[in-house]
């Protein structure tokens, strides 16, 4: 009689195990449906920080983000300047630096102004660009810009680098602008 009860209890426990095993397959998640950058992201995969930025599932394959056209020109055409870093879109810290070339005309006195500005107009801070070589040419000078935003801003912003214009005839006014993100 005590073997029989052993016995039932052996496979009670054992019949316990495997509805719980049963259970626990039945609980498991189905993988998520990517078929595009948005869904590769949302599932929580890699991103690559990279420009533009670029997700992979864990079965190799690769979603790379797509970034509409954000530059915005005003007054002149796009073989003025060539802004490398921040590029349209990037996420960036509080302290960052704007990288680029601008032709010689861009400049006065080797330098132009750069503007961070928040999602509703306000100045977040403004910088001088300094040319990083000779200045006084129709050719593409290497620039930099040091920028920092408040401590307390995180957000959308947008980077406006503006040729110098110091007749401050309107007609003479030129500028890029594009969005960014400061995030850390």
């Amino acid at each position: 009689m005590q073997n029989k009860n052993v016995l039932y209890s052996l496979l009670a426990i054992i019949l316990l195990g495997i509805l719980g095993w049963v259970g626990f397959l039945g609980m498991k998640k189905e993988a998520p449906v990517v078929m595009s950058f948005e869904d590769c992201e949302k599932a929580e995969y890699l991103v690559m920080e990279i420009y533009p930025r670029q997700c992979r599932t864990p079965d190799g394959r690769t979603y790379v983000e797509e970034i509409p056209e954000k530059i915005t020109y005003t007054n002149y055409s796009e073989d003025l300047i060539k802004v490398d870093l921040p590029f349209p879109g990037a996420v960036t810290g509080k302290e960052f630096s704007v990288v680029g070339q601008a032709r010689g005309v861009w400049f006065f006195e080797a330098s132009f102004p750069v503007k961070l500005i928040d999602k509703d107009g306000n100045e977040l801070d403004v910088a001088v660009a300094e040319a990083q070589g000779d200045w006084m040419t129709e050719n593409f000078v290497p620039f930099k810009a040091d920028l920092k935003a408040p401590e307390s801003y995180i957000g959308p912003a947008t980077l406006v680098l503006m040729k110098d214009n110091p007749s401050g005839l309107p007609e003479n006014d030129a500028s890029i602008s594009f969005p960014i993100t400061i995030e850390y």
